[in-house]
């Protein structure tokens, strides 16, 4: 029997469920970065792969990935199609499993997550959706748990993200991009997560942050001689210099991330 105020049947809609093999790796690499920290602290470390996709590669990678932070694991991949949970069973053990879902996040004997990682999924979506779904996800999450709203493209060269606390909502959009891959840095724009991407334009504050971050770039440009490496150290020093609310340093930038808090790029 369902529990009392909880969906019977999967929240959402089926995604194309488009992916490719090491398209995540740079949120992957977040995860056991910077956000490490929460995985190390879990009493029970389950990390669940939301909505990820027509294969199961990415929730295979993830487990992987996070073995380096805790050998104990255990990736859930997610996915609200049954022909997709059913095609992935075969890969099961061994710290991952597959189970039939969506925001609700159905894990068995009340487990909660402390991290849900949904990637190219809510860009699917209508932005009115947005609030709704990480509302839903939230109430699913550990204490101290983590939802993690990305979008990338086709093969994980640009990706951004956004940072949803269960406590605080979201904290942070973290821009990466692999260098070579970009002219400039606002070329990111069309890869911005849904509650982002249409808010690109003169009066919101993503659209501003994005003016900063490429005339920091431009500015820089003297430093292209000893490579974009620290070109992009050298723009991400100006940003935080100017008065943006720059989260992460120098071993950060040096992949060519950048994590900026929440309210530099808010919609209006």
């Amino acid at each position: 029997m369902a529990r009392a105020g909880r969906p019977t049947r999967p929240v959402g809609t089926i995604t194309r469920g488009t992916t490719n093999p090491n398209r995540l790796r740079r949120v992957d690499r977040w995860l056991a970065g910077p956000q490490a920290h929460r995985l190390r602290r879990a009493a029970d470390p389950v990390v669940v792969d939301l909505g990820y996709g027509a294969t199961p590669v990415t929730a295979v990678e993830l487990r992987d990935r996070l073995r380096a932070v805790r050998a104990d694991v255990e990736v859930v991949g997610v996915e609200i199609d049954p022909a997709r949970v059913t095609a992935a069973l075969p890969l099961a053990g061994d710290g991952l499993s597959f189970a039939l879902g969506g925001f609700e996040v159905p894990l068995p004997g009340g487990r909660r997550p402390v991290v849900v990682r949904a990637f190219n999924v809510l860009r699917q979506y209508d932005e009115a959706d947005v609030a709704g779904a990480w509302s839903v996800v939230r109430e699913r999450l550990a204490p101290g748990g983590l939802l993690v709203d990305g979008t990338c493209d086709e093969i994980g060269r640009r990706s951004t993200w956004v940072a949803v606390t269960a406590d605080d909502g979201p904290v942070s959009l973290t821009l990466s991009l692999r260098f070579g891959a970009f002219e400039r840095p606002s070329d990111v724009a069309e890869r911005l997560p849904k509650v982002l991407i249409h808010r690109n334009v003169p009066g919101e504050r993503v659209h501003d942050a994005l003016g900063a971050l490429d005339d920091a770039w431009a500015r820089a440009a003297h430093r292209a001689t000893f490579g974009a490496r620290q070109r992009w150290t050298a723009t991400a020093q100006t940003l935080r210099a100017e008065g943006w609310p720059v989260l992460d340093g120098p071993s950060r930038w040096r992949l060519g991330e950048l994590t900026l808090a929440w309210d530099a790029v808010r919609p209006a």
